[in-house]
C-alpha cells in the first residue's frame, strides 16, 4: 500500500459571500483570503488578509514582494501570521474572489508561486 501524506493548507475558492459563510461554517477552523477591499471578518474566520488585482503600488521586484503577484504576497502574509501566532490557528483558507481576475490569480499563485505551492494546495 503507498501513502501520500499532504501536510500543504487546503485552499479552498468561493465567488460570493454567501458561498463564503457557508465554507467558514464546515470544517475546521479557517482565515479568509480576500479580494480588496476586504470585508469584516466573517463569522467563523480566525485571521483575513486581502490582495488589489490591479497589482502592488511600488517597483517591480521590491524588496516586500520580490515581483511575486499580489495573491501570493497574501498568502505570505497570512502564513506568516499562523506561524508566528499573530493569529489564531487554522486548518484552511477560503477565498473569497467575485471577479474572475482574482480566481485567476489565486489559481496562478497556486500553480506558478513555488513558495505558495509549498504551502498551501487547491482544496
Amino acid at each position: 500500500m503507498k501513502w501520500s501524506i499532504d501536510a500543504r493548507i487546503p485552499l479552498v475558492t468561493t465567488a460570493d459571500p454567501t458561498a463564503l459563510a457557508a465554507a467558514l461554517a464546515q470544517g475546521k477552523p479557517a482565515a479568509v483570503l480576500a479580494e480588496a477591499p476586504p470585508p469584516d471578518l466573517p463569522e467563523g474566520a480566525v485571521a483575513l488578509v486581502s490582495f488589489d488585482v490591479s497589482g502592488p503600488t511600488h517597483a517591480a521586484s521590491c524588496a516586500c514582494c520580490a515581483g511575486r503577484s499580489a495573491a501570493a504576497a497574501a498568502l505570505d502574509r497570512l502564513f506568516q501570521a499562523r506561524v508566528r501566532g499573530a493569529c489564531g490557528w487554522f486548518d484552511r483558507v477560503v477565498a473569497l474572489a467575485e471577479t474572475e481576475a482574482a480566481r485567476a490569480e489565486i489559481a496562478a499563485a497556486l500553480r506558478e508561486d513555488a513558495v505558495t505551492a509549498a504551502r498551501f494546495r487547491p482544496g
